[in-house]
């Protein structure tokens, strides 16, 4: 998409992106192993306390021995995916940039292959850190119709599980995902969803 050995400059390459010209030369930054462990920590005490917000974690992590403050634990469980499960007021509420589209699903009877499809995007805990896993679902079928793995959430994986599906399946009629982006996608990558979203509908 950037070019550096365009004829144009790259500030002006990422003006006309829609870029922020500092995010030309971010580079992901390896997880800490100090991080990773207080992460593991973090994902099994959530097994245990489902309720426990980032303050109450922090008092557990303490008494285990990890000395780390509160925003830096609400840090980890955003990138983890992780909330304390409570009820509470306007959950569903969207990002004021996000477009809606309409649910389309409402009454209909899924009956048949390429009808319709799911995409979700999951963390899975590994012994040295975490991958996301991107699913691409059939709902009549429950068949898996492509996956990816990535050690990050940028749009790479999911374009590709999508791109490879369809690929091997046709476009479906609908497909079904959550509103919105993954807090962890950054500009290019948010925007690179949004024009795949609107390609399919």
């Amino acid at each position: 998409m950037i070019d550096a050995n365009h004829e144009l400059p790259l500030g002006r390459q990422a003006q006309l992106l829609d870029l922020s010209r500092s995010s030309l030369y971010y580079r992901p930054q390896p997880t800490s192993e100090e991080d990773l462990a207080v992460m593991r920590r973090i994902d099994e005490l959530h097994l245990e306390h489902p309720f426990a917000g980032a303050r109450m974690l922090r008092d557990l992590l303490r008494q285990d021995g990890f000395t780390v403050g509160r925003k830096h634990v609400a840090t980890l469980m955003r990138t983890m995916g992780i909330a304390a499960l409570y009820r509470k007021a306007n959950t569903s509420q969207r990002h004021p940039e996000h477009p809606i589209y309409p649910y389309l699903l409402r009454g209909v009877a899924i009956e048949q292959p390429n009808q319709v499809w799911a995409m979700d995007i999951t963390f899975l805990p590994m012994a040295r850190g975490f991958v996301y896993l991107t699913v691409v679902l059939d709902w009549a079928t429950r068949r898996i119709l492509a996956w990816r793995l990535s050690n990050s959430l940028t749009a790479d994986a999911p374009v590709e599980a999508l791109e490879e599906a369809i690929t091997k399946y046709g476009t479906p009629e609908i497909i079904n995902t959550d509103q919105g982006s993954q807090p962890g996608l950054n500009r290019s990558s948010q925007h690179g969803l949004a024009l795949l979203s609107v390609a399919l509908h």
